[in-house]
Formats: structure tokens, sequence, C-alpha cells
């Protein structure tokens, strides 16, 4: 069915590529990347305060690290960067026999390994993968063959990762076991007909439910745990890139969106285009693990 809960778009910030929101609940704030913009961007809702931390590097993703500062993926390889979001030092390249590859998205299980993924920028060839770093830095490639790396998530047994390659059109799934962080069992969990766009980033809620954005398809939708669609909220942009869950209750969802490529008639129809949106769904998500290094 479709949702018509109220979509507010929080910030209009213009981001060439917006994507990658994480929440912190220590700060009560929302993180997210403009990647083409080479820019971290923070957002507090309690008081609309608005930070802009420019990057020497594209940023795919950030991720919190338990003690301080943060762990991410980015066009030159995999970084820590300090608190401050000015300094950030490359400690793997993993993928420097691909230099058409970047990375894109990336998130921590619960045991706080960091997952991320990498894509070909031209979209086109499965030279992209999905490595899991542990504590130690120790980065170990989980699956070659990747287009787009995009969204992941689990669910909340812990039994079932989520992943999708936009470029492929599907999100999968995958036997966890969240004692080793192995995954097993391949299968595909949605995809998404081209007429609706491409999945993107997700999020898994309190109830087991898989929420993915679209790429050119205007609309989030909300999966049940079997794959089949539950509701489908509109947006009113075409470029939707990620969600998040946050706020005091982790009742609000923090979705990000993209200007990337839009003619000037597109962004005239959807002038908010790369701004940040806020969603009251009615649903409650899971929180967000730091980086246990």
């Amino acid at each position: 069915m479709t949702s018509t809960p109220s979509v507010e778009c929080i910030w209009p910030a213009e981001t060439i590529l917006g994507e990658a929101p994480a929440w912190c609940p220590e700060e009560q704030v929302v993180y997210w990347v403009d990647i083409e913009g080479r820019t971290i961007l923070r957002f507090d809702p309690r008081t609309g305060e608005r930070q802009v931390f420019p990057q020497d590097y594209e940023f795919g993703c950030i991720v919190k690290r338990a003690d301080g500062g943060f762990i991410a993926g980015t066009n030159a390889g995999l970084v820590h960067l300090d608190s401050d979001l000015k300094s950030s030092t490359i400690f793997a390249t993993p993928e420097s026999g691909f230099p058409n590859n970047r990375f894109n998205d990336g998130k921590c299980d619960r045991r706080g390994r960091f997952w991320v993924g990498s894509t070909d920028l031209d979209e086109t060839e499965p030279n992209g993968a999905l490595y899991r770093v542990n504590g130690s830095s120790d980065v170990l490639r989980m699956l070659p063959g990747v287009i787009v790396s995009n969204g992941l998530g689990w669910s909340p047994d812990d039994r079932t990762m989520y992943f999708t390659d936009s470029g492929h059109g599907v999100i999968y799934a995958f036997d966890f076991d969240a004692e080793s962080g192995d995954i097993d069992n391949r299968r595909e969990f949605a995809r998404v007909a081209p007429a609706d766009g491409m999945p993107d980033g997700l999020a898994v809620d309190a109830e087991g439910f898989v929420w993915g954005t679209h790429w050119d398809g205007w609309r989030i939708t909300r999966y049940d745990p079997e794959g089949r669609i539950d509701r489908v909220i509109k947006m009113p942009v075409p470029q939707v890139t990620s969600i998040a869950f946050g706020g005091a209750g982790l009742d609000q969802m923090f979705v990000t969106t993209a200007r990337l490529g839009l003619s000037e008639d597109q962004l005239r129809e959807a002038p908010l285009s790369g701004g940040l949106f806020m969603i009251d769904a009615g649903v409650v998500g899971l929180p967000e693990v730091p980086y246990q290094n």
C-alpha cells in the first residue's frame, strides 16, 4: 500500500550526492556525506544547527568509532577520521587494483565489525566487493562480483544480513553468524523493477521489516521479512539514496537524497533534491553500533 506520513525537508542542503545518514545517540545528531561534494554534514534536530565539513576525499560513508572519531570508506581507501572531522588517515587500500572503483555505503554489525562495499564508478562492471573490517583493522573480502555496493542491515535476531547491489537491482539476504561474522546462503530478498528505479540504501526496523530507498524512483519501500512489499512512501524527489532511524526514541527516519545529473527542468520539478528529510513513519528502528576497534 502507499503510505502518506509526514515527509519534511529539514535541510535543503542541495548536496550533489547525499548519502549514508548515521545517527549518533551520544550527540543526538545525524551525520551524512556528500560524496561528489567532498563534504561531511552534521544536523542537530533539536536545535536545527547545521554544520558542513570539507574533506580531501570522496567519503561514501562514515561510522562512529567506539574510541572516538570515525571509520570510513572513500575513493582513496579505508580511513580513520578524527572526531573533529578535519584529519583523516588511510589505513587500507584493498581496491588499489581497481582505479575506477571507490568505496560506497558501510555500516557496523552488532559486534562492531565494519562492513563496507565498493562500486564501479561506471556502474557497469562487477569489479566491486563487500568487505568486513575487524577491530584490529584486518580487512577481509567477503563478497566479490558486486557492481554497486549499497545498503546494509541486520535482522533483529541477528540471523540475517541484508545487502544491496544497485547494479543488479537486488537486495540480497544472507544467513549471518553473529559470533564469527560469516555470511552464507545468498538469496534474492527483493528485486526492484527498472520502472521503480534502483534499490539504494536501507535500514531495518525493530519489527524486522526492511526499508529500502529508490534511486530514480521517488519512493521508499518497506518490505516484510519475507521480502513482500508492505508499504510505499512517496517522496518529493527522484533520487532517494539512504535512510537511518534516529531521534531519542529511534522513531524518526532521516533520509538523504541527491541531485546528481538532474537537468534544470528536473530540478524545477523537484527543487528539494539533495536535501535531508525527516519522516515519522510510526515505527521504531534498531540502534546503530560503533566500530569496536
